[in-house]
């Protein structure tokens, strides 16, 4: 059961405010990923400040430290709204979990634009994240493929409750079972956002189902629990394997053969556009209501073009 925070709670996490709220000089905007851990929110924030700056609007970027934390994320949407930010940004830890937080803002007011992961409200702004569901799509043909169309496949999954993964792993399922027959989806096991269970689960699926083919991990942590899995039994290149989002070990694996296809969101722009829409939105404009993002295909021969290392290294100063 999530605990709400009282009202003493709520006023101690609000930062203090100088010389009254509405007299900022700047526009400010809540920013609240629903972790602030994870590579990929790193690379959402420098879009956030790159919209700022851009937009002439302050931001102020606070999020649980992960994504199971709903307790946290909630008492920080509070806390801005006791703030009286002129503005939210938010990606849910979970989409139910929120949905009272974040309507609580849109009737104080406060116009609130969803990222990366949505929330169960209406009268938002703006939704920008990657399109999740058809990334799941492109990810059961890639591991299809790999495996001749045939075979048995087992999916690292990241939590439940998180809109995005959870898109991105039914598209999957749905892909395999309508188009490909002769691929069986024999394990599924979740990580829990979490890189040492994301490995004991990919771990688990293996020992099991010692005749896998391949496998699908659908978030940051169990890309790095499914590479760690296989490296430690030596099963690299053996058991084709489909990652998402990346880091320095995405990019390692993929180029010594571990992984086969890295499927990577534009995390900066994501970010820079859940700001600018509000900014948008605070200056009398009307930003589009929805922004879905393809998401890109990276295979080791795509390691070098420019425009791939402009996406798997963003600028984050």
């Amino acid at each position: 059961m999530i605990r709400m925070p009282s009202r003493r709670q709520i006023l101690l996490l609000a930062p203090p405010i100088a010389a009254g709220c509405r007299s900022r000089a700047r526009k400010l905007i809540g920013v609240v990923p629903k972790a602030t851990s994870h590579l990929f929110f790193v690379a959402v924030h420098a879009g956030v400040n790159q919209a700022a700056a851009e937009t002439g609007v302050e931001t102020l970027w606070n999020g649980p430290n992960e994504e199971t934390d709903h307790g946290r994320q909630i008492q920080i949407v509070d806390a801005m709204v006791a703030r009286h930010v002129d503005a939210l940004a938010i990606s849910a830890t979970d989409e139910r979990a929120l949905a009272q937080p974040v309507d609580r803002a849109l009737r104080t007011g406060i116009p609130v634009s969803i990222f990366d992961s949505g929330v169960n409200v209406e009268g938002y702004v703006t939704f920008v994240a990657t399109d999740n569901l058809q990334a799941g799509c492109t990810a059961a043909r890639r591991l299809a493929t790999l495996i001749g169309n045939h075979g048995k496949i087992g999916m690292v999954m990241h939590k439940p409750g998180g809109l995005s993964t959870v898109l991105r792993e039914q598209g999957f399922e749905q892909t395999i079972t309508r188009e490909f027959p002769g691929v069986t989806i024999a394990a599924r096991q979740f990580g829990m956002s979490d890189r040492a269970k994301a490995r004991a689960a990919a771990e688990n699926m293996l020992t099991a189902q010692p005749d896998l083919a391949g496998l699908f991990a659908s978030s940051e942590a169990s890309s790095f629990g499914a590479i760690q899995a296989l490296t430690a039994r030596g099963l690299n290149g053996k058991v084709k394997l489909v990652t998402f989002d990346t880091s320095d070990l995405h990019v390692t694996s993929l180029k010594n053969g571990t992984v086969d296809v890295m499927l990577v969101q534009d995390s900066f722009r994501i970010g820079y556009e859940a700001v600018r829409s509000l900014a948008d939105r605070l200056h009398g404009r009307t930003p589009p209501h929805r922004i879905d993002l393809p998401v890109r295909i990276i295979t080791r021969g795509d390691l070098g073009k420019p425009d791939v290392e402009a996406l798997l290294s963003p600028k984050v100063a």
